[in-house]
């Protein structure tokens, strides 16, 4: 019931004023540069790079491990 209360309480906002609003804090925002942009751009293109390759050897170093396990076991097992 406090929820119907606050509701009638406040006063609609029309649309003009709610465009003047929303261009007032749009001025306030700022934008990167396109300079920016492509410096980010690069650095996360790297990143990503590095970390594909790196997570690669990874799993094919543990392929590489099991592998080897399960070939000692098996010579151990007689199989």
């Amino acid at each position: 019931m406090s929820e119907a209360a606050s509701i009638e309480g406040k006063r609609k906002e029309g649309v003009g004023e709610f465009i003047q609003k929303t261009r007032a804090e749009l001025d306030k925002t700022t934008f990167p540069s396109s300079n920016d942009v492509k410096g980010t751009t690069i650095i996360v293109l790297i990143c990503v790079i590095f970390f594909a390759v790196y997570l690669f050897l990874v799993d094919k170093g543990w392929v590489y491990i099991l592998e080897g396990l399960t070939w000692l076991v098996n010579k151990i097992a007689g199989v």
